[in-house]
């Protein structure tokens, strides 16, 4: 329904105070390919600064890719952000009570899209009522003279994800809608998430930095690093044999009481400055079993099982090493037993 080709984008960020102070380039997302299909979720999975949000608001059309397109049912997006694609595609900002403004009730949050475009049906309180009862806020009439201050911050975020539901949309962008709540009320937002997968068929985008969670309400997950795609696959498929070690590092540090150990793969280091990133696969100052190859030159995305990729060079095939002259690919010790993962 929606995908985003090969997005790529950079910012530039001022070295220093000085107004002659030269601009560094800071290359924030690169040649990211996503697709969200009807009915489905697929997750964004990363840590603070890989991207993920950028591709988000790519695909939303609120900031322009530097290469790459957009593409709606196939076809490429119009230019800018007319209507016509905003009642299509629809993004749930993270913080709940930042995008809504404070100094507005919740009823005319939720009027001013109903009136833009058009969608009243001639009653506009029996369409906000109707809206409240979609995310599960009831009595509607409790809820639409209150201001955003009144509210809890899972009932807040309730109003934002109707606020984007009023437009009808197809695609729903949701970026970390629960990281700014309470856990105990994570669930109810992310139930209400998977119930408008299923009941009105959308395609969803869910930014996370938290891949339990992604495992619980998605249907794909695509791992991002350092602004980079680095593996995608069925959810199931991805956490139960992580391809990458990336990926294995973020299941590490994810809680797991059916987990019968821990993995022994240790964190190393922390991410790198995007304004300078490593050469080769960005991940090798980590990576338990980086290679000479992996310093030199960037791996392609290689195919792990059917539906599943990951771009790292322990994946590679004899027949796809040109890079690695006459046999040089070596196994270093304790590298993944990926044939065995392939079975």
């Amino acid at each position: 329904m929606l995908e985003g080709r090969d997005l790529t984008k950079s910012f530039y960020v001022k070295q220093g105070r000085s107004p002659l102070a030269r601009k560094a380039r800071v290359h924030a997302v690169e040649a990211v390919t996503v697709r969200l299909e009807a009915g489905k979720v697929t997750a964004l999975v990363g840590e603070s600064g890989a991207g993920k949000t950028t591709v988000a608001r790519m695909l939303a059309k609120i900031i322009k890719p530097d290469a790459g397109e957009v593409l709606l049912d196939g076809k490429p997006a119009p230019a800018g952000r007319p209507r016509s694609y905003a009642a299509q595609v629809q993004m749930i900002f993270q913080d709940p009570f930042a995008s809504l403004n404070p100094v507005h009730r919740i009823r005319h949050h939720l009027m001013r899209p109903l009136q833009i475009h058009h969608m009243t049906g001639g009653n506009v309180d029996k369409a906000i009522a109707e809206l409240l009862n979609r995310v599960a806020l009831k009595p509607a009439e409790n809820f639409t003279d209150k201001f955003p201050y009144e509210l809890s911050g899972g009932q807040r975020q309730r109003v934002a994800i109707a606020r984007a539901l009023s437009v009808r949309p197809r695609v729903l962008l949701a970026d970390e809608p629960v990281s700014m709540l309470d856990v105990s009320i994570r669930l109810g937002v992310l139930n209400l998430l998977a119930d408008l997968r299923d009941r009105e068929h959308l395609a969803i985008l869910y930014v996370t930095h938290d891949i339990a969670s992604a495992r619980y309400l998605a249907d794909t997950i695509v791992v991002m690093y350092a602004g980079q795609l680095v593996e995608a696959a069925p959810s199931v498929s991805l956490t139960d044999h992580p391809a990458h070690p990336y990926t294995q590092l973020l299941l590490a540090a994810a809680p797991d009481p059916d987990r019968a150990e821990t993995p022994k793969l240790a964190d190393r280091g922390a991410p790198p400055s995007l304004l300078a990133p490593p050469s080769g696969c960005r991940f090798h100052p980590r990576c338990p079993y980086a290679m000479d190859i992996c310093k030199r030159q960037a791996p392609p995305s290689f195919a792990v099982s059917s539906g599943h990729i990951a771009a790292c060079w322990l994946h590679a095939q004899p027949g796809e090493q040109g890079a690695i002259k006459n046999g040089a690919f070596s196994t270093p010790a304790g590298q993944l037993d990926i044939e065995k993962q392939k079975r």
